[in-house]
């Protein structure tokens, strides 16, 4: 059986860089494995869901909400015991996840109010992740939290002028403001390395503004952004914590 996957390529990096940059943050312990696995199946679970709410094809988006939803349910069970209060997380999530179904009821997955709560929700999957390990969130997992949330909507920007806002000059000069106004900001409030995760997200916005790339190559580039943001907020996190 072929597995219905989400095609919001995007998504897998905001899945992935808020979660376990909390963990370096707070510390591993070995519930994060099924909380991750949980959330992983989680997210896969409402993709299905959301299509759901275009009211087309219920019975295969249902079915696949389903193969995905129990078990993401057990697995989010096992670090629930262990921290029954991170369940607030997810009680924080739901207005955002309600306006991505409204979204997606509309038909307009695309709207950057749609892609704005996306962000937020798994940035709080990152808050979530650091608040396992000891019961708090400290300095650290915050500095993850905001970094995180600044660097999609930039990447949202990024995107949107290099495919479907590549015409719109007002796009651009949002972007290009945007991406020099947040390193500037971490650098007058004393961040000197969360400024420097920020330079490859600048440069690309800048540099790659207009170029006639496909959509393939901007999320190959994205990924490499992705990555070099994950490392040097791995440094900056030593200098927090």
């Amino acid at each position: 059986m072929k597995l219905f996957l989400p095609k919001q390529h995007g998504a897998w990096a905001m899945l992935i860089i808020p979660f376990w940059l909390s963990v370096v943050a707070s510390g591993f312990i070995w519930q994060h494995i099924p909380l991750f696995s949980g959330w992983l199946l989680l997210y896969l679970a409402t993709f299905p869901m959301l299509q759901m709410a275009k009211g087309k094809n219920l019975s295969f988006y249902r079915k696949w909400t389903f193969i995905y939803l129990i078990p993401a349910v057990l697995l989010l069970m096992i670090p629930f015991v262990t921290r029954p209060s991170i369940a607030i997380f997810g009680l924080l999530m739901l207005p955002f996840f309600i306006v991505n179904l409204y979204f997606s009821k509309k038909k307009q997955d695309r709207a950057l109010w749609n892609d704005f709560s996306a962000i937020i929700v798994f940035s709080i999957g990152g808050l979530a992740s650091g608040f396992l390990a000891n019961g708090k969130i400290n300095e650290a997992t915050i500095l993850v939290f905001i970094t995180s949330l600044l660097f999609f909507i930039g990447s949202t920007f990024y995107v949107k002028t290099m495919i479907r806002e590549k015409k719109n000059i007002v796009y651009k000069w949002i972007s290009w403001i945007y991406h020099v106004f947040v390193p500037i900001f971490f650098l007058l409030i004393g961040f000197s390395i969360v400024a420097i995760a920020y330079v490859p997200s600048l440069v690309r916005a800048i540099y790659f503004y207009g170029k006639p790339y496909s959509m393939k190559k901007v999320g190959v580039l994205e990924i490499v952004n992705s990555i070099l943001f994950f490392i040097v907020n791995i440094f900056a996190i030593s200098f927090v914590k």
